[in-house]
């Protein structure tokens, strides 16, 4: 299997279907985190197409002091936050997705089912109340499994400011939701 930087070198020689190899690659955890921090499915969508497009277009750009996946994972990020602050500018806030009720099971019963459907909003909640860095942060570390130090990369901050971001939003989000879980989690 070859690597991405051997697949990069090859769309820059004008192989679009080593872009497309790429694509595939990535697309599953570029998915995941846009739609961890963006908490909309099509939104998520819509996220993985502009960062691919962006990448295509500046892979010239890519210099491979990071990983591809570390640029590529900074690439979606901010356009998952470009579009959470577009979003709140036109609509005044960030709604999560409507679909929650597909995560019901059929054999559970109604109050744990609105019991489940009360928590998810209440994480996703608190997830919009983080700043932008701890929300990546957070997802890249505890959803994505990211080592700290390629979220650095992708936040383009210091070993320890990524810690303490990461810090800062696990604290928040306890804090957050101490009430509805009754303690400290």
């Amino acid at each position: 299997m070859e690597t991405d930087n051997e697949l990069v070198a090859r769309v820059r020689g004008g192989d679009d279907e080593a872009f497309r190899l790429l694509v595939e690659r990535h697309t599953r955890p570029i998915y995941r985190a846009a739609y961890r921090i963006t908490a909309n499915a099509a939104d998520a969508d819509d996220v993985v197409q502009e960062t691919f497009l962006r990448a295509y277009r500046a892979i010239e750009r890519f210099d491979a002091r990071a990983s591809f996946t570390t640029w590529v994972h900074r690439i979606a990020i901010n356009c998952s936050l470009d579009l959470i602050d577009s979003r709140k500018r036109r609509d005044g806030r960030v709604s999560p997705d409507e679909d929650l009720a597909a995560i019901a099971s059929t054999t559970a019963t109604p109050d744990r089912i609105v019991h489940g459907l009360e928590m998810q909003r209440a994480v996703a909640m608190a997830m919009e109340r983080l700043s932008g860095n701890e929300r990546t942060a957070f997802v890249l570390r505890h959803f994505e499994g990211m080592p700290l130090d390629e979220i650095g990369q992708v936040l383009g901050t210091q070993l320890n400011a990524t810690k303490n971001t990461v810090f800062r939003a696990v604290k928040k989000l306890r804090e957050q939701l101490q009430p509805f879980t009754g303690s400290l989690i």
